[in-house]
C-alpha cells in the first residue's frame, strides 16, 4: 500500500461534517495523519495564515507533503487516487465511465441537496445560523426520500461495495437529527448508514444537542 512519508496533516472543525468526511476516508484507508483543529468561533479559519492555505477559508483543508489542498470532495478524489490500496484499486473511485459517473453523481448530490438540506438545518438548530430552516427541511425531505428508494436495491450507493459516493454523503445523513430532521421514516438510509458504520477504521463524528431554537 502506498503511504505518506509523513503524517498528513487535516485542519479541521470537530463539528464539521465537511471535515469529518475527510477524517473518516484518511481512517479508512489506513493512513497516519494529525488532526490540527482551526477556532472558527474566534475566526482562525480567517486569519492570513490559514487564508494561504485556503482563500476560501473554509475547513477542512490537508497538507500532505508539498500537497496543500482544500474542499472535502476534492481531497477524498485525491486521497482514493493517491492512496487506494493494490488490492483494492478502484473500489473507492472506480475507472469504468458508468460507477465512476454513479460516484461523481453523488459527490454533486453532498454539495447540493445534502449541503442545502440536511446540513443546512444543522446549522441552525446547533449553531442558531439564520438559513431558511423550512426549505432546508423540505429539501431534507426529498433529497432522503429519494435516497431510501435507491438504497432498497443496493448496500452502496454506487453499489455492492463502498466508494468515495459513501464518505461524502455519511456525515451529515447520520447527524440530520441534530438538525430536527428525523430519519425514521427511511429504514434503508439507516441500515446504510449501519453497513458504513461497520466498515474497517470507522470513526463517528461528535454528536451535539440541538439547542439553538430556529426563527
Amino acid at each position: 500500500m502506498n503511504t505518506p512519508a509523513q503524517p498528513i496533516r487535516l485542519y479541521r472543525h470537530p463539528l464539521s461534517g465537511h471535515a469529518h468526511r475527510v477524517e473518516l476516508f484518511l481512517s479508512l484507508l489506513g493512513l497516519p495523519f494529525e488532526l490540527v483543529d482551526v477556532d472558527v468561533a474566534r475566526g482562525a479559519h480567517k486569519t492570513p495564515e490559514f487564508l494561504s492555505k485556503n482563500p476560501f477559508g473554509q475547513v477542512p483543508v490537508i497538507e500532505d507533503g508539498d500537497v496543500t489542498l482544500a474542499d472535502s470532495n476534492a481531497i477524498l478524489v485525491y486521497l482514493a487516487a493517491r492512496y487506494d490500496a493494490r488490492e483494492t484499486a478502484e473500489r473507492w473511485l472506480p475507472r469504468d465511465p458508468v460507477a465512476a459517473a454513479e460516484v461523481q453523481r453523488w459527490l454533486s448530490v453532498a454539495a447540493g441537496q445534502l449541503a442545502s438540506g440536511p446540513a443546512a438545518a444543522r446549522v441552525a438548530k446547533v449553531f442558531g445560523i439564520k438559513v431558511d430552516y423550512e426549505r432546508a427541511v423540505s429539501i431534507a425531505a426529498q433529497l432522503f426520500t429519494v435516497l431510501d428508494q435507491h438504497l432498497a436495491a443496493r448496500r452502496f450507493l454506487a453499489g455492492d461495495g463502498p466508494t468515495i459516493a459513501d464518505v461524502a454523503m455519511y456525515s451529515y445523513t447520520a447527524h440530520a437529527p441534530e438538525g430536527g430532521v428525523s430519519l425514521d421514516p427511511y429504514g434503508h438510509v439507516r441500515a446504510w448508514l449501519a453497513r458504513v458504520e461497520d466498515l474497517p477504521g470507522f470513526v463517528p463524528m461528535k454528536r451535539t444537542p440541538a439547542a439553538q431554537p430556529v426563527s
